[in-house]
């Protein structure tokens, strides 16, 4: 079989998980805190299996695939809401709530509220934490100053756990803004910069996002086109070869 149609094949793979990616970078235009995911390549060479290669071969048998995707943690723009329970990062850092199964998670999305007990949680209903646990808000007028201390009529009931990461420790991203990361490596901000009745909007570009949506479709409608060549041909060789048997 003729091994461009391997590099077809692969090259319309790779073309179908970028559009996954751009597509949902698309979908998440509007959500709060979302960062981008952005593709990489790498090159598949045939004479990685240290075979000899003539410049026809290695020609058609080098080619890219997607390697997996990475994460752009560019800030995206912050906006007034007006709510007391949104707050949003200026600057680096992430905010830190607990999941129903009690795992630890960190979001850039500070679109939170109060529960029927009074509990400060994300928008999936994750508990957000302070230093000391659940922030649990009492009845009154509730404040968030820049520092992530909570104070209901002016007497303080927690401060937000605002933390960090080195910057080798890897962060998995786990729904729409959300991020886990391995257990222990997440530390304290010393100074965190929070704005209350504010929201991060998400760092994708919908015009960017668009375009790139566009140019893999292109690329994808090629790849097919060649394989369907490919096919083709194959077809007619054996019909030809069939008939002299």
């Amino acid at each position: 079989m003729d091994s461009g149609f391997y590099s077809a094949f692969t090259g319309l793979a790779a073309r179908m998980q970028s559009l996954d990616v751009v597509a949902n970078n698309l979908a998440n235009v509007n959500t709060s805190g979302y960062k981008a995911q952005k593709e990489f390549f790498r090159a598949f060479t045939a004479s990685l299996n240290n075979r000899a290669l003539t410049p026809i071969n290695q020609a058609i048998n080098d080619y890219g695939i997607v390697e997996g995707s990475r994460t752009d943690f560019a800030p995206g723009s912050l906006d007034p809401t007006g709510n007391d329970t949104d707050v949003a990062i200026d600057g680096t850092g992430f905010f830190d709530v607990k999941t129903k199964a009690g795992a630890d998670r960190y979001t850039r999305n500070g679109n939170f509220s109060l529960n029927t007990q009074r509990q400060l949680v994300d928008s999936q209903g994750n508990l957000v934490q302070g230093e000391d646990g659940t922030v649990q808000i009492p009845q009154g007028k509730l404040t968030i100053s820049t520092d992530g201390t909570v104070s209901v009529d002016g007497a303080i009931v927690s401060k937000l756990r605002v933390v960090e990461f080195p910057g080798s420790v890897p962060l998995t991203p786990e729904g729409s803004s959300n991020f886990s990361a391995p257990t222990g490596s997440a530390k304290p901000m010393a100074s965190p910069q929070l704005r209350e009745g504010m929201l991060e909007a998400s760092n994708s570009n919908p015009v960017t996002g668009a375009i790139a949506l566009i140019d893999v479709q292109r690329s994808a409608e090629m790849m097919q086109r060649a394989l369907s060549i490919f096919n083709t041909d194959f077809n007619q060789t054996a019909i030809q070869e069939l008939s002299h048997v």
